[in-house]
């Protein structure tokens, strides 16, 4: 079953000004109507790191849900934010960014990645408790710019942790946009396979020019969740200094098209999110 998840959180975190808690609020609901399967939201992160999220809870009841197939992502760096988020009904999927650059992980979350771990762990409790379902995103999963050691067996080896953890949504992140398509499909020509029980999603960032072999070599392999934004606006503020276009919506609405893969969308509704970027995302 292939779903869309679009990241209005990504793109609007490293956004150059404060977007009013109004404006998001109408973009949102704006994406709500469209038919995507889920919507990355909000994060439940320090105010100091993300300050544009700082007012993901204002946000979140003002949200119209009825009538909207989408569900609510909301991602989490700690188990702190992890007990904020549960207590939200309207919330049905927790996002832990784990790393496995050790130094992308202390930059990001400032634990190491054991300590991560054990995060993780009990984030998961917390979900099961809560019936809200873990997403675990493998960030710099196809290499990072630091240094750390990479190899497609780390990544392999943490994904098995995070299965032994009966997590079931696992999204490989390409945070700073190294990923080509020989590791992507080394990963998910393994990942898929082994693990039937587990969806393997992919959150890609990308230039305009090179996005299509990043998503034909996930697609090829078998990888039917994606993350994108509208205009492919965003990245991670946390990672480099500058920031790497997510994937944009537009384009992979296209690649599915393409591919015969059928879309149960709101082109009307779309249309009108997308106005409302130019809006929201002006310099």
């Amino acid at each position: 079953m292939l779903k869309l998840i679009e990241c209005p959180r990504d793109a609007m975190q490293g956004w150059h000004r404060i977007i009013s808690t109004e404006e998001k609020v109408e973009y949102l609901n704006a994406l709500l109507k469209v038919g995507f399967d889920t919507i990355d939201f909000g994060s439940f992160v320090s105010p100091k790191a993300i300050p544009q999220m700082a007012d993901t809870a204002k946000v979140l009841p003002q949200l119209d849900l009825s009538g909207s197939k989408s569900k609510l992502l909301a991602i989490v760096a700690n188990v702190r934010g992890a007990e904020e988020a549960v207590i939200f009904d309207e919330i049905s999927y927790l996002g832990f960014p784990f790393s496995v650059s050790e130094t992308f992980q202390l930059r990001n979350t400032n634990k190491t990645i054991a300590e991560s771990l054990e995060q993780v762990q009990t984030i998961q409790e917390l979900c099961i408790k809560n019936k809200k379902e873990l997403v675990v995103y493998i960030s710099m999963g196809f290499g990072n710019p630091y240094g750390d050691a990479y190899s497609p067996e780390i990544v392999l080896r943490w994904v098995e942790e995070m299965v032994k953890m009966e997590i079931t949504t696992i999204s490989l992140a390409d945070t700073v946009g190294v990923a080509d398509p020989v590791a992507i499909r080394n990963l998910f020509s393994h990942l898929i396979p082994a693990y039937p029980q587990v969806e393997i999603g992919a959150h890609f960032h990308a230039a305009p020019n090179n996005w299509q072999e990043k998503v034909m070599a996930a697609w090829e392999h078998g990888c039917r969740r994606f993350d994108s934004a509208l205009k492919g606006i965003g990245g991670c503020p946390m990672a480099k200094d500058e920031l790497v276009g997510n994937l944009a919506t537009e384009n992979l609405i296209a690649f599915c098209e393409q591919h015969q893969a059928p879309l149960q969308l709101d082109h009307a509704a779309l249309r009108k999110a997308q106005a409302l970027a130019d809006i929201v995302f002006k310099n």
